[in-house]
């Protein structure tokens, strides 16, 4: 009877051990054919507890492929960082979207436009005197 357990319970270590590294690996890779501009999508209206994550270009099959923007459950005290496309020394590398705690884009999002002086700080399409957390994910 012990000698069964002591064998069960080293298969499922085993099978732990080599699915856990699998699942954690990242892939980062750089290519050289720059994304197209990114495609236009209207943002859906707001959803409580959610913040709408815009689409990207992924790499698939040698080939630059559209993933349409979806919407993602808010982490309290964490922003997300959307996948983007950085070019270095002539080759394209992707970030891949994450959760963090610093904000994506310091003090300015992707609008150019200081954040003190922004009317939709989030960029969920909500200007922030209508949107119920104008700071998405952080709530103030």
């Amino acid at each position: 009877m012990l000698k069964r357990k002591l064998l069960i319970s080293a298969a499922v270590a085993a099978t732990f051990t080599v699915i856990a590294p699998a699942a954690q690996a990242a892939v980062d890779f750089s290519i050289n054919i720059a994304p197209p501009a990114l495609r236009y999508e209207p943002v859906p209206a707001p959803r409580y507890g959610y913040i709408w994550v815009p689409g990207y270009w992924d790499w698939r099959n040698h080939r630059h492929y559209w993933v349409g923007g979806r919407w993602e459950r808010e982490r309290a005290g964490y922003y997300y960082h959307p996948q983007r496309w950085v070019q270095r020394d002539n080759r394209w590398y992707v970030e891949r979207g994450r959760w963090d705690r610093t904000r994506p884009y310091g003090d300015r999002d992707h609008d150019g436009v200081p954040n003190y002086r922004d009317r939709d700080r989030d960029n969920d399409g909500v200007p922030n005197r209508y949107d119920r957390a104008p700071d998405n994910p952080r709530r103030r």
